[in-house]
């Protein structure tokens, strides 16, 4: 099973949602920033070094708010693992998504998002997620 982190980074009650760009798997489906945990590297490691490699961003905590296995029709299993990351030190800098937005959490839901992050995205904006 494939291990993917996500970050909820938080900005005056906004939450950051990124949008893939129209040549990547899932196209423009709206996203937060992280991604696959490569081997011998633990979950926040990879979430810390995803951040720094997308938007050129350091941490220092991130608080797991949520974990749940998804699966695409004909891929292989993933486990999702969503952080709160409430600090972030550097400037925030979109390098690799064809878009970035700060949005409140109800805003979320009217974004087209990944299909694996459907969940976790209504319940954020149900108000139904402690850890944030």
């Amino acid at each position: 099973m494939t291990t993917v982190t996500a970050a909820l980074l938080e900005r005056d009650g906004l939450i950051l949602a990124c949008r893939r760009r129209a040549d990547q798997s899932h196209p423009l489906k709206w996203e937060f920033p992280g991604g696959k945990v490569e081997p011998g590297e633990d979950p926040p490691s990879a979430l810390r070094r995803e951040l720094e490699e997308e938007l050129g961003i350091r941490i220092d905590a991130a608080h797991e708010i949520t974990r749940y296995p998804y699966q695409y029709p004909g891929r292989s299993p993933l486990l999702l693992i969503f952080y709160h990351v409430p600090d972030y030190t550097g400037p925030l800098e979109n390098r690799i998504f064809a878009e970035i937005r700060w949005a409140a959490p109800s805003e979320l839901a009217a974004l087209d998002f990944l299909e694996g992050d459907l969940d976790f995205v209504r319940r954020l904006a149900d108000g139904k997620l402690s850890g944030l």
